[in-house]
């Protein structure tokens, strides 16, 4: 592709050199720079590239996209100088990769908590319907059957578009993605067209980044302000924020709700640790998830396949033959007799979901305690911590407080926050231990027949992050290794 071409769409404020030069990539991050290729100096959260641009030139890279020419300008190298690099990087990458959205159906899931499991059952229920998918998530990026590792909720913006270049080229009709904050806030998905955006919920969640709730809220709002008129915005009308996410957008919007008048509607009949029996749209339906957070879930998945032109019955028929994503409200059964139940919740809002819906369950059959072992990440919101040790034990009959990912924080200095929300009656039914596998293996040990045990905070992750090493550690094979034993 010609530079000049790249650059067509974009106002720059002042070009140095020759545009007509033939372009063979893009990139933003200095090492991955090749022979003859773009790089755009972006001024990151954690670097600035301007910093790398003498770096990119040495390693072959024939144009510079920047905010301010350097002192020193090489020869036979074309800079081109922008008002704001991280605005124009994304409509770059999409140009570049040959705009993929403009060749495939791209659907947006945001919020605190569902994105992956909604993203998710999207992409397997499509699959099901025939088509070739796409799916870009937390837990890992498919491009239909094959498996494509990840890093980030949502890739950087030329990772992105390469990646969905690749999805159209193959022949996706269909990508479901997780839109995370960070990621609208860092413009990561600029340049790309959504045919629909799905709003699950907000609650306090990566105030460490946002610093406050309004500007949690402000971010994720920001992608249904920029959805296109052609494009559908599916919102959760229980939710306090519900309206106010769709309220500016140009696109169509629907509503879903379990408690109020909105254009698609659940309700729970029947629950268990084995699924759920639902009313949906005034057709009963039996599935394999549980939990009142979950039928929010499964109806999002309903309502946003039948807005992409499927048939409300086919919907329902597949949605009963779908089964949870890896990590999100998992149960496993004890030969003893009682129940361990692995979940990603990491917020104060989202532990209470699922311990209230184990409480549910519980109480439909009359007995059984609640044991949970949790812990909170390091390096993240400090704020919530004593939160979430709150809600454990507000909703718990035995609290073992744990590690998570402490990443470069000590654990008994983030368990130390945790404990200091708790008031000492509070206290008499919690325990802190630091090992993980310890704390998993004295809850299984307390847990008598009839009782549910919640391992929070890690679900799908497979590692523990402790001083900048990953170490591999997976609640579900620790329980299972103990259940083997018992």
């Amino acid at each position: 592709m010609k530079l000049e071409k790249l650059i067509g769409g974009i106002t720059a404020n002042y070009i140095i050199g020759d545009t007509s030069i033939e372009i063979t990539g893009i990139n933003i991050d200095s090492r991955l720079i090749e022979e003859g290729h773009v790089f755009v100096a972006v001024k990151g959260t954690q670097t600035d590239g301007h910093v790398y641009i003498e770096k990119a030139i040495e390693k072959g890279a024939s144009a510079i996209v920047c905010e301010t020419i350097p002192a020193n300008i090489t020869d036979h190298i074309t800079y081109i100088q922008v008002p704001n690099s991280e605005d124009i990087v994304g409509e770059l990458a999409t140009l570049y990769y040959d705009d993929p959205t403009s060749q495939l159906e791209l659907v947006g899931v945001t919020g605190t908590n569902g994105k992956t499991t909604i993203a998710t059952l999207l992409y397997n229920m499509f699959r099901k319907f025939g088509y070739k998918v796409g799916l870009i998530s937390t837990v890992c990026n498919y491009i239909d059957n094959e498996p494509i590792p990840t890093s980030h909720t949502t890739p950087d913006p030329i990772t992105l578009n390469k990646l969905l270049g690749r999805m159209a080229n193959e022949g996706c009709k269909y990508v479901f993605m997780e839109v995370s904050s960070h990621s609208v806030s860092q413009k990561r998905i600029g340049g790309l067209k959504f045919a629909g955006g799905i709003f699950t919920n907000l609650t306090r969640d990566h105030l460490d980044y946002h610093k406050t709730v309004d500007n949690y809220l402000k971010a994720k709002k920001t992608f249904f302000d920029n959805l296109p008129k052609s494009a559908f915005a599916l919102t959760n009308a229980d939710d306090k924020n519900g309206l106010v996410m769709t309220q500016n957008t140009k696109a169509k919007v629907y509503s879903y709700s379990l408690r109020n008048l909105s254009d698609f509607k659940a309700k729970v009949l029947e629950d268990s640790f084995e699924g759920m029996l639902l009313e949906m749209d005034r057709k009963e339906i039996c599935v394999q998830f549980i939990g009142r957070f979950n039928a929010y879930n499964v109806l999002a998945v309903y309502a946003a396949a039948c807005l992409l032109g499927e048939k409300a019955e086919d919907v329902l028929l597949t949605l009963s033959t779908l089964c949870p994503v890896s990590g999100r409200f998992e149960s496993l059964h004890s030969p003893k007799g009682y129940t361990a139940i692995i979940d990603y919740a990491h917020t104060p809002d989202a532990l209470t979901n699922v311990l209230s819906t184990i409480q549910e369950v519980l109480k439909g059959k009359g007995k059984g305690n609640v044991i949970t072992v949790v812990g909170a990440g390091g390096n993240r919101d400090k704020g919530k911590r004593p939160i979430m040790a709150q809600e454990a034990v507000k909703l718990s009959d035995k609290v073992i407080i744990t590690s998570d990912n402490p990443r470069f924080e000590e654990p008994q200095d983030i368990i130390n926050d945790m404990l200091a929300g708790l008031e000492k009656d509070q206290q008499r039914n919690v325990i802190s231990i630091i090992d993980r596998k310890e704390a998993i293996k004295t809850a299984c040990m307390l847990a008598q027949p009839g009782d549910a045990i919640l391992v929070a905070g890690k679900g799908h992750e497979n590692y523990q992050d402790i001083k900048g090493v990953k170490h591999h550690f997976d609640d579900k094979e620790v329980i299972k290794e103990i259940f083997a034993n018992e």
